[in-house]
């Protein structure tokens, strides 16, 4: 009898990742593993916030483990996740930019490590719950692409994952919906079927401003008073802290302009938040950094782009602009291009690649 081939799954407790492991559990050895990433305060402002982080998904993914009858093991990686994830993210936020932490930890902390303890497990694939499809190209090399789910696709958060790991990466959930995944948790009786499904960021929660309290109680000293101004200069408020704020923001901005103002733009050096009219939300294109690209794409190139998470994607033509940088330029203006967010290139559903962006481009006129 031939041996199944091993495949480690990661479980975080939750629903996804859970049936992801029972429908391997048919075919393949499975070994199920747990990243340990944060611990939150049992105290304090940001005491309970949260959940997936909770030791109770922990034991959760143990459970499901134990109803299937394969092995399970968590791994600490709390030092390594506060370094590469969290430690950024208040960064960022005290530089005026708005980070996308999701992205940066499937590529620094989630998939690093999982590769890594699946060679030491003896694992040939690594499986995750997430809502993403792994097809080929033409010339069979693997590509990254979107989930049958519009919905729930997080092709978005794995853009910058190379070959090496699209070549033993598996999504057992990427030609599904939600709905049938939670309907085959229930059908199958998996511990946690019918528990809720976390939105926020699991290290932050999902009160209101917790991501701003987050930020001031890591901060370290490096929060500072400002103002907000309009565009022609003039002070119509102040404020506590320009990590309060992203571009596109509207509401909670504590100022009474006499008409609707969106965040147009943060200068942190000087602590000054800039509003405006939502045209001067619009960007003609932008600088990208860190770019990484499909094995064996060119610039120029044409690709749909989203700009952040839930942007439905605008076209454009994409151009080298340095060294591991390019210029996005959009066919059309798009909406409120926050530096510090993710620009990820898509053909169809195929992934091409992305970048941290760096700059919005060239507002057009007033009309």
């Amino acid at each position: 009898m031939q041996a199944r081939e091993r495949v480690l799954v990661a479980m975080s407790g939750g629903v996804d990742s859970s049936v992801a492991a029972a429908r391997l559990n048919e075919t393949h050895e499975v070994v199920g593993v747990t990243l340990h990433l944060w611990d939150y305060p049992d105290e304090g402002p940001l005491a309970g916030r949260g959940r997936c982080c909770a030791p109770e998904d922990q034991y959760d993914a143990r459970r499901v483990a134990d109803v299937l009858g394969f092995p399970h093991y968590t791994f600490d990686r709390r030092e390594l996740f506060a370094r590469t994830v969290v430690e950024p993210f208040v960064d960022a936020y005290i530089a005026g930019e708005t980070p996308s932490p999701c992205t940066i930890c499937n590529r620094g902390v989630k998939l690093a490590e999982l590769f890594a303890l699946a060679d030491r497990l003896g694992a040939s694939r690594v499986a995750t719950g997430h809502y993403a499809r792994i097809v080929r190209t033409e010339s069979g090399a693997p590509a990254l692409a979107m989930g049958a789910d519009g919905a729930k696709d997080q092709s978005y958060f794995l853009y910058a994952s190379p070959r090496s790991w699209l070549e033993r990466l598996v999504f057992p959930l990427g030609e599904s919906t939600k709905h049938e995944v939670r309907a085959e948790a229930v059908r199958r009786g998996l511990p946690g079927a019918e528990k809720g499904e976390s939105q926020e960021l699991c290290f932050v929660g999902g009160k209101p401003h917790a991501h701003a309290e987050f930020v001031a109680d890591r901060a370290g000293g490096r929060v500072r008073p400002g103002v907000l101004v309009d565009d022609k200069g003039e002070v119509l408020g102040s404020h506590d802290g320009v990590h309060r704020f992203t571009i596109g923001q509207r509401k909670g901005l504590g100022i009474a302009a006499g008409r609707p103002v969106f965040v147009t733009r943060i200068d942190a050096a000087q602590g000054q938040v800039h509003v405006g009219s939502e045209q001067a939300l619009r960007s003609s294109g932008a600088e990208v950094a860190d770019v990484v690209l499909s094995e064996g794409l060119a610039f120029p190139f044409r690709a749909e782009v989203r700009v952040r998470y839930r942007h439905q994607g605008q076209a454009a033509t994409v151009e080298r602009s340095g060294d591991g940088r390019a210029r996005v330029t959009f066919d059309a203006p798009v909406q409120a291009v926050a530096p510090g967010q993710v620009a990820v290139f898509y053909d169809g559903p195929r992934v091409l690649g992305g970048g941290r962006i760096t700059r919005a481009v060239g507002a057009p006129p007033p009309s």
